[in-house]
């Protein structure tokens, strides 16, 4: 440990020095053990803060106890993801009393809220950075109180700031890569925290979203995930910038999420069906079936505006591919409103949902509606409607069969010794029989079979 490490001014060059030093093993470089909870946002955050260690000399290690820096990048969007934070914190106490010079830091979403990282601070001693969304601009300077000067640091400020494009990313994915467009919204749906631990909505310029996907492109990267929490809000024109990225040159698949139902325009489904490298599917969240509840939830769309754009598109394009997310017992719900979203279901027809029981958000405008529906009774309705997806997706699925799609091979399949498995166009999952030099590659398969999680098919092979 180096003689003195009281210091006033940072530097990042004696910052290097000093983590060399601080954290060294036997002259090896320092581990950092970095974990993102949640979304896929989350998820690039994180390979962000491991480009930035990368910068100050650290490796990374996917086991908690060889690391010197312990890092969870958290959410907060429902209780289930904090309540593993905490309890993950919880088990560290132990580890750190052992480990006095591990920093353990917790930064994200989850961290961003006042009482969250009071409760942090108060009672998870073993924690000695907390940061929140606004402060990875910060991270160095956190770091270096932290280790230099012995602090423990609390940084939740809510300062908005300028879109650095001077991040390093280290990425765990070769193939697949997300690539944010915008921070933040503007929505503040009653039930949603993100407008609170995120700010208001900020695009990156065009110029920067393309240079990005162009490079990534020519490292090899066959699919593209634009990332926004309202895509379709997107300041420069997100179907403007959706066909610059389809100019591209190179064998590549670009998708996006999240896509606002009140935002989602015509011009957007014929970008995608023009388009050479835009998936043909779209996810649309429509959270309910029911007006009344949509109104409750602040989404500023109906029903039938809803359903405006998912018929537009399977008019030009009878298979087009549509996945959402769903809130079941949302405060108020009666079980007739809950039946409406179940039609709303059937009537659309989607390829997946992701479901979800209602999640009380502190500082939320739900948080203070009265609901008296019990968590049973919620947990039977979820079951209720996934069961009914299960027989839909079944059934929906068969459309495929006898054709030959286009999959990307992302790995070993579950299916059993000598499968593959990959995706189609719409995102759905496909597994077949193969050699595993396809992985990273795009083949073409006949399908055979549709199950109610995906399809199964056999490989066509160039003759």
């Amino acid at each position: 440990m180096p003689d003195s490490l009281q210091e006033k001014e940072y530097s990042k060059a004696k910052l290097i020095g000093f983590c060399a030093q601080y954290f060294s093993q036997n002259g090896q470089a320092p581990l950092a053990y970095v974990h993102s909870f949640g979304c896929q946002q989350n998820v690039s955050d994180g390979e962000k803060l491991k480009g930035q260690l990368a910068d100050i000399g650290f490796g990374f290690t996917n086991e908690q106890t060889q690391a010197q820096l312990i890092i969870f990048n958290t959410c907060a969007v429902r209780e289930n993801a904090e309540d593993k934070v905490f309890g993950t914190l919880g088990d560290l106490k132990h580890f750190k009393e052992q480990n006095p010079e591990t920093i353990i830091g917790v930064c994200g979403c989850m961290a961003q809220q006042k009482h969250i990282a009071d409760k942090i601070k108060s009672t998870y001693r073993q924690v000695d950075l907390v940061f929140g969304t606004f402060a990875y601009n910060e991270f160095y300077q956190m770091l270096w109180d932290v280790i230099a000067n012995k602090k423990r640091v609390l940084n939740i400020s809510e300062s908005s700031f300028e879109i650095s494009e001077d991040f390093k990313q280290i990425r765990d994915d070769k193939l697949r890569a997300f690539v944010p467009i915008m921070y933040g919204c503007n929505n503040f749906c009653t039930y949603c925290i993100v407008p609170y631990v995120r700010g208001r909505e900020r695009s990156r310029k065009p110029q920067a979203v393309v240079e990005e996907v162009r490079q990534l492109i020519s490292e090899g990267y066959k699919e593209i995930t634009l990332l926004g929490q309202n895509v379709n809000s997107y300041s420069y024109g997100f179907a403007e910038l959706l066909r610059e990225i389809d100019k591209i040159q190179g064998k590549f698949r670009i998708r996006f999420m999240s896509s606002h139902p009140k935002d989602a325009s015509r011009e957007l489904i014929d970008t995608i069906l023009e388009s050479e490298k835009i998936c043909k599917c779209l996810h649309l969240p429509v959270q309910s079936g029911c007006d009344r509840i949509l109104k409750a939830m602040n989404r500023h769309y109906t029903k039938v505006q809803y359903l405006d754009i998912i018929n537009y598109a399977r008019e030009k394009c009878p298979e087009f591919s549509f996945s959402t997310d769903l809130i079941v017992g949302f405060p108020g719900e009666t079980y007739e409103e809950f039946c409406e979203t179940k039609e709303l279901v059937k009537q659309v027809k989607y390829d997946n949902i992701y479901s979800f029981v209602y999640s009380r958000r502190s500082g939320t405008k739900a948080a203070e509606f009265e609901d008296n529906i019990s968590d049973k009774q919620k947990g039977l309705w979820l079951r209720e409607l996934l069961l009914e997806q299960r027989e839909i997706t079944s059934q929906w699925f068969s459309r495929y069969i006898g054709k030959t799609v286009e999959v990307l091979v992302e790995g070993e399949g579950r299916t059993g010794e000598g499968y593959l498995t990959g995706k189609n166009d719409a995102g759905v999952i496909v597994e077949l029989e193969g050699d595993k030099k396809y992985i990273g590659e795009f083949v073409q398969v006949r399908i055979t079979k549709a199950m109610n999680w995906a399809l199964a098919g056999e490989l066509v092979e160039d003759k």
